[in-house]
This record gives C-alpha cells, structure tokens and sequence, in this order.
C-alpha cells in the first residue's frame, strides 16, 4: 500500500512538474477584411522559431516554417501584383543572407513537397532583422508602416526574420 502510495504521489508530481514545464504552442487563426473589401484569413501553428533552418536554406528558395496558410475570398492588387483568390501557403524566398522576399505559393502541397518556383507570387516586401526576436512564429495582417504606410501588409516574424508583404 505504501510503495503504490509512493508510487501515485511520484508520478503525480512528475506530471505536474511537466505541466508546468510544458511549452505549449498554439494554433492561430486571424482574419481581416483588406482595405479592398476582400476578407484574408490566416491559419497557422506558433512553432518555435529555428533560425538555423532559415540560415541553411538555399538562396532562391522558398523557406516556410510549418506552412502557414492565407486564404483570400477575392482577387486582391497588391501594387504591381495581382493575388488571384484562393488558398495560399506563406513562405520567405532567401535572396541573401540578410535579403528575404515575402511570397506566396498556391494551394497546400504537402509539407517536405518541393513548391513549383514558376508558380510562387512574390509580394512586395520589407525585411528587417531589428524587430527583436521572436521566439515563436507571429503572423499577423497590420496596417503597413514606412513604405506600406496607408496598406494593408502580412507580416511574418520568425526569430530575427521580420518580414512585411504587401497585400493592397
């Protein structure tokens, strides 16, 4: 009796104490109507920021944490760049080692699938490796600031990476 009593209060304790050291992660969605009326909704997992992964990536291709996923309802001209409607995975393009492009690839090809480059819509994008470091992926839909200022931007935060993509 005494050895399962000990045994109960030891596992009990283990569990609490990992409960407690557990490091949860969130699946997220946002929604915003864009200025153009047209509703963008984002779904994605606030997985934890690995910036090696980002760091090794090839120049050119396209680098995405978990496959985030926007959906827009309608067409939307992001400046020089139409956006058909329909259901996006968000990336990053590595143009360098500090130079990153926001883009978006169409439909959902399963993770680890490479994405067909010719099809992949770049958005005209802001990087910044100031923005702090966010130990979690934020994706977020914001009014856009400096050069965005008066529009609607996605913005990724992964890590060091900060990244704003035009969406009108």
């Amino acid at each position: 009796m005494k050895q399962r009593l000990a045994w109960t209060m030891s596992a009990t304790l283990a569990l609490g104490c990992a409960a407690l050291l557990a490091h949860p992660h969130f699946n997220k969605t946002v929604t915003a109507k864009l200025p153009s009326g047209v509703e963008a909704t984002v779904t994605y997992n606030t997985t934890p920021a690995n910036e090696t992964h980002a760091a090794n990536a090839a120049v050119g291709s396209f680098v995405t944490p978990r496959r985030p996923r926007l959906k827009l309802a309608g067409e939307v001209m992001a400046g020089g760049v139409t956006i058909p409607a329909g259901e996006y995975v968000i990336g990053v393009i590595k143009n360098g080692a500090n130079d990153w492009t926001m883009a978006l690839a169409p439909g959902d090809a399963p993770r680890g699938a490479p994405v067909d480059m010719s099809k992949v819509i770049k958005l005209e994008s802001a990087y910044s490796g100031s923005e702090g470091t966010a130990a979690h992926m934020l994706i977020d839909i914001t009014p856009g600031k400096g050069k965005f200022e008066g529009r609607a931007v996605l913005t990724l935060h992964f890590g060091k990476l900060f990244l704003s993509g035009a969406l009108s």
